[in-house]
């Protein structure tokens, strides 16, 4: 006969939900059918509906589901698979750690991936800035040419070419409206292995037209002793001809071209963000456009070409502009070169396409020399290495044009074409 409740049964060894000693045969103590039933309850933000205390019948007597050990939920003790940290967490049983990151092949493929990236971009600028050159000038066209020396010689000039300017920037310019274009600016650059060299050519410098073959026509004109001012020799025949005549006035033989307009050497400025000058004096020019005061301030493109083309204001005239013009071209290739300007793609490319797009070069000049150029034009006067600016050496005039001194200049060759380190003075 069964003292149990109705209702209910004993099933034995099937563990009930509510029987007493799980897993044994044995009938209930006979206390346990006065004792009520409690049922243990479980923290609300814990519960879990259809708990399964994960009981396995076949685990055998020695089996402990871990039920009213203490155990928190959701931090299983080291028995159960809490891992080795002895803080009871870990991962679930049954699942396997995360395998820790590998740094060294992390480190290994973003170097890769960065390298790879600076590799497209050099190549790609490259060819960008390749094709966006004006190979224009062609030395081929020059007669009767002194022989190379050692190191290489470029002829830098700057024009007041108005090409592509509306006529709201030549007002802003200053430029006048005259048609054509004259050379305001020419420099002979010597990169050598003892030290870089810019010389100025004054436009007023009093020079000899030789034989020419015309870049045009192709038509030969010979020499006639004919004396001008060195600029005139742009203006009747482009750059071929001041080439020619600089080549044989000096026994010089020059090996690139470079020229820019008033345009885009403004541009350039303004790309930059302006280049600061610090002046000594203040001074005006009504037909530059210069109104400066002493003391430092950053010139803006406008300025600058203001700044370079004064002469009038001057009591040396041309040979104080130019050295104005060698202090500028210094401190703009120190701008350009800043890595403000090269590690700012927003600076650095608008710079770029401003240069090249308003640069005119020999059909032989590459990005190699243009850039060799470049960093000899930032080494004069700037402070960076034993680079030198002068003018050309004069010595006296005749009729309002300055004259060579002759054996000052041989020597000044001599010392180029042997890529000596220069002690020739200039005025």
């Amino acid at each position: 006969m069964s003292d149990w409740p109705q209702g209910r049964s004993d099933r034995q060894g099937g563990g009930s939900r509510d029987g007493y000693g799980r897993g044994s045969a044995s009938a209930r103590p006979e206390g346990a059918r006065v004792m009520p039933h409690v049922q243990r309850p479980v923290p609300q933000q814990q519960s879990r509906p259809d708990y399964d205390d994960g009981y396995d019948p076949s685990a055998g007597p020695g089996y402990d589901s871990g039920y009213n050990t203490g155990q928190v939920y959701g931090q299983p003790s080291r028995a159960h698979g809490g891992g080795g940290g002895g803080d009871g967490y870990g991962p679930p049983v049954g699942r396997s750690a995360r395998p820790a990151p590998n740094w060294r092949k992390r480190i290994k493929w973003t170097a890769i991936t960065v390298v790879a990236v600076v590799v497209v971009t050099s190549v790609s600028t490259y060819f960008w800035a390749d094709s966006k050159l004006h190979r224009d000038v062609d030395l081929s066209k020059v007669i009767d040419r002194p022989d190379a020396g050692d190191g290489t010689n470029y002829l830098i000039v700057g024009t007041d070419s108005r090409e592509g300017m509306s006529d709201a920037q030549k007002k802003e310019l200053h430029t006048g409206s005259a048609e054509g274009k004259r050379t305001d600016t020419m420099m002979i650059l010597h990169v050598g292995s003892n030290g870089d060299t810019l010389v100025s050519l004054p436009r007023d410098s009093n020079v000899t037209i030789p034989s020419f073959k015309g870049a045009e026509s192709g038509k030969l004109y010979p020499g006639t002793g004919r004396q001008v001012k060195l600029n005139a020799a742009y203006a009747e025949d482009g750059p071929e001809l001041l080439v020619r005549t600089v080549e044989s006035n000096t026994g010089l033989h020059i090996d690139h071209y470079a020229e820019i307009g008033f345009g885009g050497f403004a541009s350039i400025v303004d790309a930059v963000g302006g280049v600061e000058m610090n002046l000594k004096e203040g001074f005006k020019d009504k037909w530059s456009g210069a109104d400066f005061k002493a003391g430092k301030q950053t010139l803006t493109g406008q300025q600058a070409l203001a700044f370079v083309r004064t002469r009038h204001a001057f009591a040396a005239s041309d040979l104080q502009r130019t050295k104005n013009q060698q202090a500028f071209l210094a401190a703009l290739a120190h701008k350009v070169a800043a890595p403000s300007t090269v590690m700012n793609p927003f600076k650095l490319y608008p710079t770029l396409g401003a240069g090249l797009d308003s640069l005119v070069v020999d059909k032989d000049m590459s990005l190699w020399n243009l850039a060799s150029m470049f960093m000899a034009m930032k080494s004069v006067s700037g402070g960076d290495g034993d680079g030198t600016s002068m003018n050309m050496p004069t010595n006296g005039s005749v009729g309002g044009n300055l004259l060579w001194d002759k054996t000052k200049v041989k020597q000044l060759v001599d010392q180029f074409n042997h890529d000596e380190k220069v002690t020739v003075s200039g005025n």
